[in-house]
């Protein structure tokens, strides 16, 4: 099986994705299985490769999950937690710009 490129993923549709993910699951459990009848060094290696085939499949399946509800949850009130922006937790706690200058009515006298 030829090398999975994430650029070229990116373009499939998600059926197509896990259609791809299935097919190199599988082709993993036959590799386990030859690993332990006869363990010839190709089969061994190969194993390393498809493995990390799976992982960039899943890698771009999960980047263009993030990817749509970040564009779902844009310009909304509220974001799930994973989608908000970390910095630091002094950054976030801290006042807003509007919020630092607001006067009260004594003041504004």
């Amino acid at each position: 099986m030829p090398r999975l490129k994430a650029h070229e993923l990116r373009k499939k549709p998600k059926s197509e994705l896990d259609t791809t993910l299935e097919n190199l699951k599988q082709e993993l459990a036959q590799l386990r299985v030859q690993k332990v009848a006869s363990g010839t060094a190709s089969s061994l290696s190969k194993i390393r490769v498809v493995r990390r085939q799976i992982a960039t499949v899943l890698t771009v399946f999960n980047q263009t999950q993030r990817q749509h509800l970040r564009k779902f949850y844009q310009g909304k009130k509220y974001k799930p937690l994973d989608l908000r922006v970390k910095k630091t937790r002094a950054i976030r706690q801290a006042l807003t710009y509007d919020q630092k200058n607001k006067k009260v009515s004594r003041q504004q006298k």
